[in-house]
């Protein structure tokens, strides 16, 4: 059995160790936050003392970190991870990563005589610790069948979603596919805000729209959450105009019209100047209720005083920030 290296035990790095644990494989690990390093060695994970040490120890190591930043760090920067790298051996990729740093790591690891393969996750922790992780892979055939056995730990095979032999296409991918959310919590707010504004009953409202044409898996799954005041605390806002802005610099690079795409990250990056680099996913709806000065809960709010372009004044017990 393949040993496992796992560099990056938060959110979701931990519970995707626990699962390897779980599995029977030999795992090491390595984080900066030692009470996580040490959560992991009470459940059956061997601590080591750095990137290059993970690396030296494992026939797979598989990455998940906050960021690009973070990867290119380790992989490339002081943890060196990519010179502990044994011939053979197979790098699995599973940041929300910049296909650009990708590629440049991949290339290190090819260097080196590894397998590199691009599969970042679609999911939560909590599909990461019962192992129903989706994923959007993008490598060599080779890497893939190097790697599969060790992605089943986190996600069943029919779930994966095979986007080319370039480790670039899976980060793509996912990108395009979290834009046009991150679009969709945007639209949808200012949807819902002009109809309650116009006196329209929030749920009726909320219904048509779902099962109109322009219905959406945003107002499906997760409209719900916005509705109790839920923000979805899951992901930083900072990585989401982070993904943002590496969507609209592939465009510029390549010359695609990212109109709508820019007007989306510009919000985004208000939302963060608002409320600090913070936990909240939907975020820019609670930006675009200040703005309206009213809160989407599912009745209408009585009409707010003090106009012009002073704060929203909330009614007593509303969240002002």
């Amino acid at each position: 059995m393949d040993s496992i290296g796992v560099l990056g035990l938060g959110r979701m790095g931990l519970p995707v160790a626990l699962r390897f644990v779980a599995a029977g494989y030999p795992v090491c690990v390595f984080d900066p936050d030692t009470n996580r390093v040490r959560f992991a060695e009470s459940h059956g994970a061997v601590a080591v003392a750095g990137e290059y040490e993970v690396a030296s120890r494992s026939d797979i190591l598989v990455t998940v970190l906050p960021g690009p930043p973070e990867l290119r760090s380790a992989m490339l920067g002081p943890g060196q991870a990519v010179t502990g790298l044994e011939a053979g051996a197979c790098w699995i990729d599973l940041t929300s990563n910049d296909p650009r740093v990708a590629t440049e790591v991949a290339a290190a690891v090819t260097a080196v005589g590894a397998l590199s393969l691009g599969a970042p996750m679609a999911g939560g922790p909590a599909d990461a610790a019962a192992g129903t992780l989706r994923f959007y892979i993008g490598g060599s055939e080779d890497a893939l069948a190097r790697a599969a056995p060790v992605l089943e730990a986190l996600g069943d095979p029919s779930n994966r979603v095979e986007t080319g032999a370039d480790i670039a296409s899976g980060y793509v991918t996912k990108l395009l596919a979290n834009t046009l959310w991150f679009g969709q919590v945007a639209a949808v707010t200012e949807a819902l805000l002009l109809g309650q504004a116009l006196r329209l009953d929030l749920e009726t409202l909320r219904g048509a729209l779902e099962t109109s044409a322009g219905g959406s898996h945003f107002m499906t799954h997760h409209l719900d959450a916005l509705l109790r005041g839920d923000y979805m605390e899951s992901f930083g806002i900072d990585r989401i105009v982070e993904e943002l802005d590496t969507v609209t610099d592939l465009a510029a690079a390549t010359e695609t019209p990212a109109g709508v795409t820019g007007m989306v990250a510009t919000l985004h990056r208000e939302a963060s100047d608002r409320f600090g680099p913070v936990d909240g996913e939907l975020l820019v709806a609670k930006l675009l209720e200040q703005r309206a000065g009213q809160l989407l809960r599912a009745k209408l709010p009585r009409p707010i005083t003090g106009g012009g372009t002073s704060a929203p004044q909330y009614e007593s017990g509303q969240p002002e920030s």
